[in-house]
C-alpha cells in the first residue's frame, strides 16, 4: 500500500507514523489504517482522537521529516495544513508551554 503512494505522500505517511509513535497513548499508524473502519462512502476512519500529542513535539517532527526529505521551505506550510488537518493525533499544549504564550 505505501509503496505505491507519491513522493508527498510518502513524506506526509513517514510524519504520521512519527507522530503516532509519539503520542500518548502511543500507536503503529499502519495497524490503524489497516484497522480503520470503512464509512458507507468507503472512506477509512482513524480513531485520532484517542491520541495526543504535545503541539512542541508534533511540530518538531514535522519539521524534521521535511528537512530531511530536502522539502523546499515554499512546501513546508503544504504539508503542516495537510497533516494538521488530516488524520494527526490531536495536539495538546503543555502546562510550561501555555505559561509562555501570550494571549
Amino acid at each position: 500500500m505505501y509503496e505505491n503512494l507519491k513522493k508527498d505522500d510518502k513524506i506526509c505517511w513517514e510524519i504520521y507514523r512519527l507522530l503516532y509513535a509519539a503520542s500518548s497513548p502511543p500507536a503503529d499508524f499502519d495497524e490503524l489504517v489497516a484497522n480503520a473502519t470503512i464509512d458507507e462512502k468507503g472512506q477509512k476512519h482513524i480513531p485520532f482522537m484517542e491520541h495526543e500529542i504535545d503541539e512542541r513535539v508534533m511540530s518538531l517532527i514535522i519539521d524534521s521529516v521535511l528537512k530531511e526529505k530536502k522539502v523546499k521551505k515554499d512546501k513546508w506550510q503544504m504539508f503542516k495544513n495537510t497533516i494538521y488537518l488530516g488524520c494527526s493525533p490531536k495536539s495538546r499544549i503543555s502546562a510550561e508551554n501555555k505559561e509562555n504564550k501570550i494571549i
